[in-house]
């Protein structure tokens, strides 16, 4: 299904494994003090750049109460998935991929000092004193529609300064195998409505590289910021890097802008959930887990992204993407087409004047294609029946174009409650509409036909649409 994943360099027995953490913060080169490094992001640490002020919208499987993402670090938003009728599972990650995404973005064991952050003596994610505002989307099983994820993208659109947010990034480690034309594409339509917001929108490429070149959508809509995966090949220098073979590379119309990092990152483990579960040959210690995929390579991004806009606080996303995009590194192994400008260098992005940039004027999308051509070949069921054709999660009608929230309600339906609870969580409201089966959702079982954990390769994880 996927291709193998290079193997990184082993670390000697004699490493100075971090007892706290479980493995060597200086040489292990999935751990995340030395892709901060690779990036140049400890050095925007040290001139006090930690992504404070900045909130980062995470739209993915929701964010697990863990060690590392409890020191006021994260805040959660609408829980949209299907999880959120059953008791006990409402902003919860079942599935795992969401609690590892945020960990990468603004995982830290305690707010501290740059100073602190530096020393590599307790876990620290890109951008440490960021916040991840969790839009959960998927359920314990990663079975999510389309339809829900849009809702989730246009709630943050219109909330994004709402409730003392600063929303200033939109990270979707999510694709679809979608042909449609972006400027038709529905979901395509909803993230350029994003980014025309204010909000750089930080769209992985896709996963599925050994069998489809063209990027995964939305990252497809050029506007927005699609990442590539690469694999550093334990070194800091970005030379020798290669790109994996399980990433998409995009073609000459539509590539990825840039890449990461994106094979063997150690991020924080939902202990228990779908992911965990199916990979315990990857746990490291008691509380991480390697992953590989565009979806790590995006949440880094997302990072970096967090600690540029902190220091532009009135930076637009072109001015963003244009900063970023001038500081690329490129490596002698990838054809242009497949690494973009290259390995990400916060360092050279921030002395770039984003003032000079110039204003993005492709062809804009309308969303006036089909929901169902949108799903690609994604699709969930409930009782045998599968959701197809030009309906949402409640079996109502989905008109072409935009969707906006109204309190708790999207598209005709009561999707959640109205009020931002004094926790920092959107309240939640039972579902009580029919799906488009005609029976009820609660205490049924969802599955999906392709949003299923993917293969174990050199003991790390990595998912097809999940990218």
């Amino acid at each position: 299904m996927l291709g193998a994943v290079a193997v990184v360099s082993v670390t000697p027995a004699t490493a100075a494994v971090n007892p706290v953490l479980g493995y060597d913060t200086a040489t292990d080169a999935g751990g995340l003090g030395w892709i901060a490094r690779m990036v140049n992001a400890t050095g925007s640490w040290s001139a006090g750049m930690t992504g404070k002020g900045v909130d980062v919208a995470l739209i993915d499987s929701g964010v697990a109460k863990v060690p590392g993402l409890t020191s006021g670090n994260v805040v959660y938003g609408p829980d949209l998935s299907f999880d959120s009728q059953v008791a006990g599972s409402q902003y919860t990650d079942g599935y795992g991929h969401g609690t590892h995404m945020a960990s990468i973005i603004a995982g830290r064991d305690a707010a501290g000092t740059p100073a602190a952050y530096a020393s590599g003596t307790m876990f620290t994610g890109i951008a440490p004193d960021s916040r991840v505002v969790s839009l959960k989307v998927a359920a314990a099983n990663g079975a999510v529609d389309i339809t829900q994820v849009i809702a989730a993208v246009n709630w943050v659109t219109q909330h994004a300064h709402d409730y003392g947010l600063n929303i200033r990034i939109l990270n979707l480690s999510y694709g679809l195998d979608s042909v449609q034309d972006y400027r038709l594409d529905a979901l395509s339509y909803a993230v350029e409505q994003a980014w025309k917001k204010g909000i750089l929108v930080v769209v992985a490429g896709g996963n599925d590289g050994t069998t489809r070149q063209e990027l995964a959508s939305p990252a497809t809509n050029p506007y927005v910021l699609a990442v590539g995966a690469e694999d550093p090949n334990g070194t800091l220098d970005p030379q020798d890097d290669t790109v994996p073979a399980f990433a998409q590379r995009g073609t000459l119309a539509r590539h990825v802008d840039l890449v990461a990092p994106g094979v063997h990152l150690l991020g924080l483990r939902a202990p228990g959930s779908t992911v965990d579960q199916a990979n315990a040959a990857a746990r490291v210690g008691t509380r991480f887990i390697r992953g590989s995929g565009t979806s790590q390579a995006a949440a880094v991004i997302s990072g970096v992204a967090a600690l540029l806009a902190q220091r532009n606080p009135t930076a637009t996303p072109d001015q963003l993407k244009y900063a970023l995009m001038q500081a690329g590194r490129k490596f002698a192994a990838a054809k242009d087409v497949w690494q973009g400008v290259g390995v990400v260098d916060l360092a050279k992005a921030q002395s770039v004047k984003v003032s000079s940039a110039t204003l993005q004027a492709y062809p804009v999308s309308t969303g006036a294609g089909t929901l169902e051509a949108s799903r690609g070949s994604s699709h969930v069921s409930i009782g045998g029946v599968t959701l197809t054709g030009e309906k949402d999660i409640f079996g109502r009608l989905w008109a072409p174009g935009g969707h906006s929230w109204v309190g708790g309600t999207f598209n005709g339906s009561a999707w959640t409650g109205t009020s931002w609870a004094a926790a920092n969580v959107w309240a939640l409201a039972p579902w009580t509409g029919m799906d488009w089966s005609g029976g009820t959702w609660s205490g049924s079982a969802w599955t999906s036909r392709t949003w299923v954990t993917g293969t174990w390769t050199s003991r790390t994880w990595v998912v097809s649409t999940w990218v």
